[in-house]
């Protein structure tokens, strides 16, 4: 017999198993989704957790098709649950969605993303128009060929679930995979107030009050409640990590891992594995990463890596960090020394507040994924909770980010002893700080290409940027009998004026560094650039002369006062 293989990116639950890839049973799902009373689940879990493979897993259960998908289910634990569930096998129409690829940084290509899912779903179920009257058929074909207006989008899902149950007779199983993926790119990219709109009108039309929908499934990372995408719902079931039920269907239970290990023959392989990617607790049970295990799995002889914090983007988690306020920092310090912390915690994520309330920042990096909780309380209505880091492959991103902050900390300080040092005269301290920036830039830009005095005019003037309330900065302007390069016009003209002249040392010459610095100087007293200064009532000035010759670097300056 051939052994079961890993399916390493496979969230399609047909192809998974029809490819013969090692799946762990997680169909009870369908058991517990069927048990409960609510009408509309919300499953917010961290990416990569299996959300997509099981919101699949539920289609091919419970859609109604032309061929019999029971053949995928009859070797699982649903299936020896009786007729009780099974006779739901192949019974209902289907609406899928994923919004898991809806990451644009525009509100424009977002909006045309959405249409185009939409779009296809319509044209899946494109035999409905054998049904439709007239005026439907030239709806659904709007949609259907993306030439709707806005509001006929908001409304598309609702109407489809009601053609659906028109042509089956049979009321419909709504599953959306990743609702809130473009709720955060549109936090990340500046159009959150188009996306909150939008996704209110196509999730509140579908999901409230619809005399067609049997149940309705939502996944996602958070649960994004209070900006009222879900206000006018009827009480929908949140079942967030914190929740016991469905607590072991999302992820990897240990002993899941263990059968995993030893099926593919690295039994011994459990407690390193245990050490870089479990920790998480959903519930009231221990969680392993599915991601980073199926990969470590697939390609163990590479040895242990952070696959799962590698993929896809962690830039929300960095900007959100990076943007809080030291006690953030500090307590970000003591999760990577090992300990604890205690913090109150928020269910309901509000994009607005993230950056206001530092509770909301750790709900989110626990929600997300990048922390655990553990000694769960509720006092006074209020949740409270002990948070750690939860294994070496999160906290090995932490360490990253930290490093980002330390390098990018030196690089603030630096520049700003470099600045005050220019505008106090001091070129000493300014030259050995300038060089190391250059070096720094070099690794980045090439300044030996075309027209290399124009990398470094726009790198210094980059630099210069921050001096704009007390200077301002002009560049390539006349003055006097030529164009200086940069010149800094004090805003308090008691202050030092500055003005600064590139030259460039071609290999093949035989001007030196300190010829080309002080031919610089010339440049400035003979085509007297300093005129402007003097106009403007600023008479103590400090001329610069700078030669570079690829990295290396040569400043001259003189002294004037009027």
């Amino acid at each position: 017999m051939v052994g079961k293989r890993i399916g390493i990116g496979q969230s399609d639950y047909k192809n998974l198993l029809d490819d013969n890839c090692y799946y762990i049973d997680k169909t009870l799902l369908i058991k517990e989704m069927i048990d409960s009373g609510s009408q509309v689940l919300l499953f917010p879990r961290p990416r990569w957790f299996g959300k997509t493979l099981n919101l699949s897993m539920l289609r091919y259960y419970f859609e109604k098709t032309e061929k019999d998908d029971s053949y995928l289910f009859k070797d699982y634990a649903i299936w020896k649950q009786g007729e009780e569930y099974t006779e739901h096998q192949g019974k209902y129409p289907i609406i899928f969605l994923t919004f898991k690829d809806v990451k644009q940084s525009n509100w424009e290509e977002t909006y045309n993303k959405i249409m185009h899912l939409i779009s296809e779903e319509y044209l899946r179920h494109d035999y409905l128009k054998d049904i439709l009257k007239p005026k439907e058929k030239e709806e659904y074909n709007k949609i259907e060929f993306q030439t709707a207006k806005k509001e006929e989008y908001e409304e598309s899902l609702r109407k489809l679930s009601s053609y659906l149950e028109k042509y089956y007779n049979q009321k419909v199983i709504i599953l959306i995979d990743e609702y809130d993926t473009p709720i955060q790119a549109g936090y990340i990219g500046k159009y959150y107030d188009e996306i909150i709109s939008f996704m209110r009108g196509l999730l509140c039309g579908v999901l409230k009050d619809n005399s067609s929908l049997k149940k309705g499934i939502l996944t996602g990372i958070l649960r994004v409640a209070k900006e009222s995408i879900f206000s006018g719902l009827n009480n929908p079931e949140v079942s967030t990590i914190l929740s016991k039920q469905f607590d072991d269907k999302f992820g990897l239970l240990e002993e899941e891992v263990k059968e995993m290990l030893e099926y593919f023959g690295i039994p011994e392989k459990m407690a390193d594995v245990k050490d870089w990617y479990n920790g998480y607790k959903f519930g009231s049970s221990l969680i392993y990463n599915p991601w980073s295990i199926i990969n470590y799995v697939k390609k163990h002889d590479e040895g242990l890596k952070p696959y799962w914090v590698n993929t896809s983007s962690n830039d929300l988690v960095k900007q959100i960090i990076t943007r809080s306020d030291e006690d953030v920092k500090q307590e970000l310090g003591e999760l990577i020394k090992g300990k604890s912390i205690t913090k109150q915690l928020s269910e309901n994520i509000v994009f607005g507040d993230i950056e206001k309330s530092s509770d909301t920042i750790w709900s989110l990096l626990l929600f997300s994924g990048y922390l655990k909780a553990e000694n769960v309380e509720i006092i006074n209505k209020k949740t409270y909770c002990d948070l750690s880091i939860p294994n070496k492959e999160v906290e090995y991103l932490y360490e990253e980010i930290v490093m980002d902050w330390f390098n990018e900390s030196i690089y603030s300080r630096k520049l700003e002893i470099m600045l005050k040092s220019l505008t106090k005269g001091d070129i000493k301290t300014f030259s050995k700080i300038f060089k190391e920036f250059v070096l720094r830039m070099c690794s980045y830009f090439d300044p030996t290409g075309e027209e290399p005095e124009r990398v470094y005019h726009a790198f210094v003037l980059g630099l210069l940027v921050s001096l704009n309330r007390t200077y301002q900065i002009k560049s390539n302007r006349e003055s006097g009998y030529g164009r200086y390069d940069i010149m800094l016009i004090p805003k308090d003209k008691k202050n030092l004026g500055i003005i600064i002249e590139f030259k460039k040392v071609e290999k093949d010459e035989t001007e030196t560094l300190e010829t080309a610095a002080e031919n610089a100087l010339r440049q400035i007293q003979e085509k007297e650039y300093g005129q402007e200064l003097l106009d403007l009532g600023v008479d103590n000035i400090l001329d610069l002369g700078i030669a570079f010759q690829g990295k290396a670097v040569m400043i001259k300056e003189k002294r004037k006062q009027f």
